[in-house]
């Protein structure tokens, strides 16, 4: 599968190579979307537009994530696709069955290949630092993982950069296979851990950045201009309690005359403009209707001039 219409990117010096932007599971796919054909649709229309990176976690609407979009998944070419998934977060009520110890990665890992339906992910991301198994542990069976031909890549997702350079020092004193990526939240309204500590570590070892919550849950496309009445942010508290303020309103208002300066939404503006940032690999969207994701897709086509990025900058500063 290749479009001449996606640009393609190394995972940080590594030989793999993900699209620009990638399509994510999270709180859509078995979550607020349940419909299988709606979940077919999607997945398809972003195959057929060059997107080769799917992006799942075992936690995601408790498996039904990954249970949707493999059943989907693996009606495509599988050497085509880079997918990936995470570990960390409680699966059940079980003392074990969370965080990121031998155990748990081991019987988590075998789980989600199952319901994707593949022998193997690309990447596999340790969702979030466990400050209870030791960092020596999970480099281990992530390098055993690779080993055995269960994954291919390992990485991290929303740890510092003290942490990653905690694991990367193990890898190196015992040989073992480095985290490629990390996976950060990153948007023009949450900046301020990536581009003062993440951004730098990530470059310095080569690693990888793919992106979530590009739109900031949707606020960045204008969605909420005048107030919340349905959408992430009326269903998930702390992300309302978080992005949705009268200044993020404000700077998203004013956002407006730089994008229809430049004939574009405000969601592909907010878009290009991540993908424009140094050391970026992916940026992970979010759809729940084809229109989304075609609406999205559209970024492609905006150009960040430096004096763009400058005023976007200085507006969300």
């Amino acid at each position: 599968m290749f479009n001449a219409n996606m640009p393609y990117r190394n995972l940080g010096k590594n030989g793999i190579k993900v699209s620009q932007f990638s399509l994510g599971g999270w709180t859509t796919f078995g979550g607020t979307v349940k419909d299988a054909t709606t979940i077919h649709s999607i997945l398809h229309l972003a195959y057929e537009s060059g997107i080769n990176f799917f992006d799942i976690a075992d936690v995601y609407a408790k498996g039904e994530s990954e249970l949707m979009m493999g059943a989907v998944l693996r009606e495509f070419p599988r050497h085509e696709l880079v997918i990936s998934s995470k570990v960390f977060w409680p699966m059940s009520d079980d003392i074990n069955d969370k965080g990121l110890s031998r155990k748990h990665i081991h019987e988590s890992i075998h789980k989600s290949l199952k319901r994707i339906g593949t022998d193997y992910l690309d990447i596999y991301y340790c969702h979030r630092y466990d400050t209870e198994t030791p960092v020596e542990e999970t480099v281990r069976i992530m390098d055993d993982l690779i080993h055995q031909g269960k994954i291919l890549y390992w990485g991290t997702s929303e740890w510092t950069g003290q942490q990653i350079q905690e694991a990367i020092d193990i890898c190196e004193k015992g040989g073992y296979y480095k985290p490629a990526v990390e996976q950060p939240q990153y948007n023009l309204l949450v900046r301020e851990k990536m581009e003062t500590d993440v951004i730098a570590k990530a470059v310095q070892h080569g690693m990888g950045l793919t992106t979530w919550s590009p739109l900031a849950s949707g606020l960045l496309s204008g969605k909420y201009d005048d107030g919340i009445k349905e959408g992430r942010l009326s269903k998930i508290e702390w992300l309302k309690d978080t992005l949705y303020t009268e200044d993020n309103v404000r700077k998203v208002k004013a956002m407006k005359k730089i994008a229809d300066e430049m004939e574009c939404s405000r969601s592909q503006l907010a878009l290009a403009w991540i993908a424009a940032q140094k050391g970026i690999s992916s940026v992970i969207l979010g759809a729940t209707r084809i229109e989304q994701l075609q609406e999205n897709l559209g970024a492609l086509k905006v150009n960040i001039t430096p004096e763009v990025d400058r005023e976007l900058k200085q507006l969300f500063k």
